[in-house]
């Protein structure tokens, strides 16, 4: 009998990714979003699929449905939108977390959390283990998501272990890319692509020598399914992400010379709290999950630009771009 996994958020750009991966992988799937940040164009392609179903739904809200596994991935995940609306994602990495855990305890499904390395804030240390317990600052415009919205759904993961002896999974993504990102979400890769394709000056926010790391997402979703299917217990977090750091400067030059671009750089001041440095240690990914990502940045980056190419060179693409942007 087919497993039925619910996926919330999953029309947005990691969440359509595992639905994919889990159809392909013979499981039928729920895939549930409020397109605040998801689109329906992620999630074309599996339409017709007879194992695909798709429900537009708040998770601030109880959700009553019959499933096996749960992979709570809804919240959005960029600075421009979980700003956007601060409260409202907060109440959607906390109350969230409730109701999936609520539906998780009824139906005694396994559940995995989406949280965040921004949990680690501006780290002290390098690379980022998951006993650091982060430098973060509780009042600045980034708490409401990965400061304290994601830290309360992590608490509220390890209670219900606890408490209510569920299995959860807790994995802390860092960043990752490619095809499916919002063209306008603020994110260094996305953001650099379009510049680059359009030949605009690619807006470097700080100096451009802080770090960060860059997992190409088939990677990263390999690394989801191997945490939720591990019939091992996995006690806290386990960081998914590339171990491998790049400086926001080099990443703007490769793909400058990947696009074949004229753009130029513009430095720009860095926006508060902005972390000088994001890396993970893969320690526990490798022991547990015997997993490291495998694809390299620039094949990434080439699978990343032709998505964003055919995306800007479609005028109904791009028409609605515009207007969600605008919006």
């Amino acid at each position: 009998m087919k497993k039925r996994v619910l996926i919330t958020g999953g029309a947005g750009f990691l969440g359509s990714h595992l639905c994919a991966r889990l159809l392909e992988q013979e499981c039928q799937v729920l895939c549930v979003d409020n397109y605040f940040t998801g689109t329906r164009r992620n999630i074309e392609s599996l339409l017709g699929e007879p194992a695909f179903e798709v429900m537009r739904h708040d998770v601030t809200f109880p959700l009553y449905v019959e499933v096996d596994e749960i992979y709570n991935l809804a919240c959005p995940a960029s600075p421009i939108h979980y700003q956007h609306d601060p409260v409202q994602t907060t109440k959607t990495s906390v109350i969230g977390a409730i109701n999936m855990l609520g539906l998780a305890k009824r139906l005694h499904a396994r559940i995995l959390q989406a949280s965040t390395s921004e949990v680690y804030g501006d780290p002290d240390i390098h690379p980022q283990t998951e006993e650091y317990r982060g430098h973060v600052n509780l009042a600045g415009p980034r708490g409401c998501y990965d400061e304290e919205g994601k830290r309360c759904a992590e608490t509220l993961f390890y209670d219900y272990k606890r408490q209510h002896r569920l299995s959860i999974r807790v994995a802390r993504i860092f960043n990752t890319y490619g095809p499916n990102m919002h063209p306008q979400d603020g994110r260094v890769v996305s953001s650099f692509i379009i510049q680059a394709l359009k030949n605009e000056p690619i807006a470097i926010y700080g100096s451009g020598s802080q770090t960060r790391s860059f997992c190409y997402v088939d990677d990263l979703v390999d690394g989801l399914t191997r945490l939720m299917n591990v019939e091992v217990d996995v006690d806290g977090p386990v960081n998914l992400g590339n171990p491998f750091e790049t400086t926001i400067s080099e990443l703007a030059e490769l793909i400058i010379s990947l696009v074949g671009s004229r753009s130029r750089l513009e430095f720009r001041a860095l926006p508060q709290d902005d972390p000088r440095q994001r890396c993970p240690d893969m320690t526990r990914a490798q022991q547990i999950l015997h997993w490291l990502p495998a694809v390299q940045i620039k094949e990434g980056l080439s699978r990343t630009i032709r998505y964003f190419d055919s995306l800007l060179s479609s005028p109904n693409e791009a028409k609605k771009i515009v207007w969600k942007v605008a919006s």
